[in-house]
């Protein structure tokens, strides 16, 4: 989504996620100087269609949805290193890296998810 950069933004997201009865399991948010405020919601896949028509409702457009991979990872020094250099050794280009709530995972995109799921397998 792409938001007004402005206090009460990613409070109408969760409002409005929640409202709808959708758990939101990770997130990323950022400004920039040319876009306004950038947010990436997780949630499970059987909620995406509802999370999204109720943002499309509220008139917090969905600017691009897609497809990520939420990895389990360790808690210890290291695993973000390990984890990344298999994919960059795969040739796979992560566009998009967070955590999520509630446990040690990272999510990643790129536009080749499937050299990604075989550097990672």
């Amino acid at each position: 989504m792409i938001l007004d950069d402005r206090p009460g933004q990613l409070a109408r997201v969760g409002e409005v996620a929640g409202a709808a009865g959708v758990n939101i399991k990770g997130l990323a948010a950022f400004t920039g100087d040319a876009v306004g405020g950038v947010v990436h919601v997780l949630v499970d896949d059987d909620a995406a269609r509802r999370c999204r028509r109720a943002l499309d409702e509220a008139g917090l457009a969905v600017a691009d949805e897609r497809e990520v991979l939420v990895i389990d990872v360790e808690d210890r020094p290291g695993t973000l290193g390990e984890l990344t250099r298999q994919l960059a050794d795969a040739n796979v280009n992560i566009d998009l890296a967070y955590t999520t709530f509630g446990g040690v995972k990272v999510v990643i995109a790129t536009d080749d998810m499937e050299s990604a799921r075989t550097a990672l397998d």
